[in-house]
């Protein structure tokens, strides 16, 4: 792939290809900008990670790279946890994050990779202590903790970054350009599937669609599971919960949309200036209130916006997805996931131009939507007082609000009267008012001891 200053660009680098190309960084003395209350570039940010066995080990290896990590904390001291721990001897280890915030004053940002249902409060926490916060996707648990955060974020100015990679590639900023040149005209349909929870034909991931279980087993010795619960309804342990097939737990996860919907969704939003949707369906297979269905198809609308018509986006996980396209070749696959453009002129297939004719004519543009220095370093920095970070709090915080919305529209408490009509949501005055029932879905009362 070539960069922005590339004289030209072929077909084939923007299908096959991505890569990155990092920004120069001037190096200040860190007393030339201490007393404005900003990093300075030359300084090394003290970093902690909340969460550090799954996602949180990669966050950790990257920004390790370039900062020093001096706190590492989680809930459960396992042995993958424990490998994390010799990867970083000089870093305090604790179990419980605000004894870490309490202790090390040393700290300037923090990694919060932990599971779902605890992203807000550890990311509110470490807000108002002025630190800077990397938060995994999705943002949060809660439509409310998304919109709280966000403003929080605004109100003491720290530098952002939600964890979802991706916006950082170059095949992105490449399609966008050619969607705003106007290679398949005016869009008003885009559709965005996954398999997941599934894991291939014959496995998953993690469980959805099932009860809680009834057997009680003892919990891991290296586990606080009461720490683990957070500002969840205490349950008793079960493996099914920890670790990592939390997920397709309502008290928990976000299910197959949180997981990835907060991915899928980035580009569509940056391409076609999504916000907020004013409208919400959706059907899945069975709910019982405890797991997040096996399958379900979540249909949002969004109002006109600038010069682009309103739009209907349409996600599909479990194994479903839109019918295949004519306009696609035999041996050609829709593929596990994707994101279908349907426009007036034609049709975009992940990065794929549909009907081959209109592939074969189109001249791709130049490039000019600049590259990222990666993910993590936007973030970074950020930290340093550089320009915000592709997927901070102002950007990811209604994406994920948008993505969580679905899972409202999901809830066995409304499927009844959602058989007769959609979900209306007033992103203004936060609330359905259509379906004033359904507002009590946007949070939840957290469990006594905790608070955002």
């Amino acid at each position: 792939m070539k960069t922005q200053n590339s004289n030209k660009i072929s077909r084939r680098d923007f299908i096959g290809t991505s890569a990155l190309v990092v920004g120069g960084l001037t190096i200040v003395p860190a007393h030339a900008v201490s007393g404005l209350g900003h990093q300075a570039p030359s300084d090394t940010l003290n970093v902690a990670g909340i969460g550090i066995g799954g996602m949180g080990r990669g966050d950790l290896s990257d920004v390790g790279k370039t900062e020093n990590i001096v706190a590492l904390c989680d809930v459960d001291w396992s042995d993958n946890v424990k490998k994390v721990f010799d990867t970083y001897p000089k870093a305090k280890r604790y179990k419980d994050y605000r004894l870490m915030l309490d202790n090390q004053k040393d700290i300037d940002a923090v990694i919060v990779a932990t599971p779902d249902h605890t992203h807000a409060i550890i990311s509110m926490e470490a807000i108002r202590r002025g630190k800077h916060v990397y938060t995994e996707k999705p943002l949060t648990h809660t439509v409310y903790e998304a919109r709280m955060l966000t403003e929080a974020a605004r109100k003491y100015k720290v530098a952002t970054q939600m964890g979802n990679q991706g916006q950082a590639g170059d095949d992105p900023r490449r399609l966008q350009e050619m969607i705003h040149d106007g290679v398949i005209g005016t869009i008003r349909e885009v559709h965005v599937w996954t398999d997941r929870p599934n894991r291939g034909l014959a496995d998953t991931y993690w469980p959805q669609g099932v009860k809680r279980p009834e057997d009680m087993p003892p919990v891991p010795d290296s586990l606080d599971w009461d720490l683990f619960t957070g500002p969840a309804p205490l349950r008793p342990y079960h493996p099914s919960y920890h670790p990592f097939k939390w997920r397709g737990w309502i008290d928990y996860g976000t299910g197959a949309l949180g997981d990835i919907g907060c991915h899928s969704f980035d580009s569509v939003f940056r391409i076609l200036k999504l916000k907020y949707p004013t409208s919400i369906q959706a059907t899945s297979t069975l709910v019982n209130g405890e797991s997040f269905p096996l399958g379900s198809m979540v249909t949002y609308d969004f109002p006109a916006r600038e010069n682009m018509p309103p739009l209907r986006l349409t996600w599909y996980d479990g194994g479903l997805r839109p019918a295949r396209l004519d306009e696609i070749d035999p041996g050609i696959q829709m593929g596990a996931g994707g994101v279908l453009y349907i426009g007036s002129k034609g049709k975009i297939l992940g990065n794929r131009i549909l009907p081959q004719s209109l592939n074969d004519s189109y001249k791709i543009p130049e490039p000019y939507i600049k590259s990222s220095p990666g993910h993590r370093q936007e973030w970074i920095l950020a930290c340093k007082g550089g320009e915000p970070a592709g997927s901070n709090f102002d950007w990811a915080g209604p994406l994920t609000e948008t993505v969580l919305l679905g899972n409202i529209a999901l809830r066995p408490e409304l499927r009844e009267k959602m058989s007769f009509e959609n979900l209306h949501f007033d992103a203004e005055k936060f609330s359905f008012p259509n379906m004033p029932e359904a507002d009590q879905f946007l949070h939840y009362e957290y469990r006594k001891g905790w608070k955002l």
